[in-house]
C-alpha cells in the first residue's frame, strides 16, 4: 500500500523495506483505517475514495503534520482523511531508519475510505 524507497540494508524484504519499517507503516495504516471507521456515523457519510495524504510523525511517534497530497475530488471524504490520520496521534514512535537521523520522517501514501 505504501511505496517508500530505503536503502537496503542486511534485513530486508523483497520491496526493500525492512520487517520493523514494514510492520510499523502497516499497524500505522491499519490504525487510521480503524479511527475512520470508527468516527464514520453508520447510517450517514457513505461517500468513498482515494486520497492522499502527506504526514509528518515525529521521534516519540505524535503526528505534527497531516495534509491532502492529491485530493479525492470530495472536500468532505479529503478532511475525514486528515482528521482520521490526526486521531491516531500519539502512535508508537518510527523505527529509527524511517527517522534517519532526523527527529520527524515524512509519509506519503493513498487512503481508501469508505470501503
Amino acid at each position: 500500500m505504501l511505496g517508500l524507497l530505503l536503502a537496503a540494508g542486511p534485513s530486508v524484504s523483497r520491496d526493500g523495506v525492512s520487517p520493523a519499517v514494514h510492520d510499523w507503516l502497516s499497524a500505522f495504516i491499519t490504525k487510521i483505517d480503524e479511527a475512520d471507521h470508527a468516527r464514520r456515523p453508520s447510517a450517514g457519510n457513505k461517500a468513498s475514495g482515494r486520497v492522499v495524504v502527506r504526514v509528518e510523525v515525529a521521534e516519540d511517534g505524535t503526528v505534527k503534520r497531516a495534509e491532502v497530497e492529491r485530493s479525492s475530488g470530495s472536500s468532505a471524504l479529503d478532511q475525514r482523511a486528515i482528521a482520521a490520520v490526526r486521531a491516531v496521534s500519539p502512535f508508537t514512535a518510527p523505527p529509527a531508519e524511517l527517522l534517519a537521523g532526523a527527529d520527524v520522517t515524512d509519509l506519503s501514501f493513498p487512503l481508501q475510505l469508505g470501503r
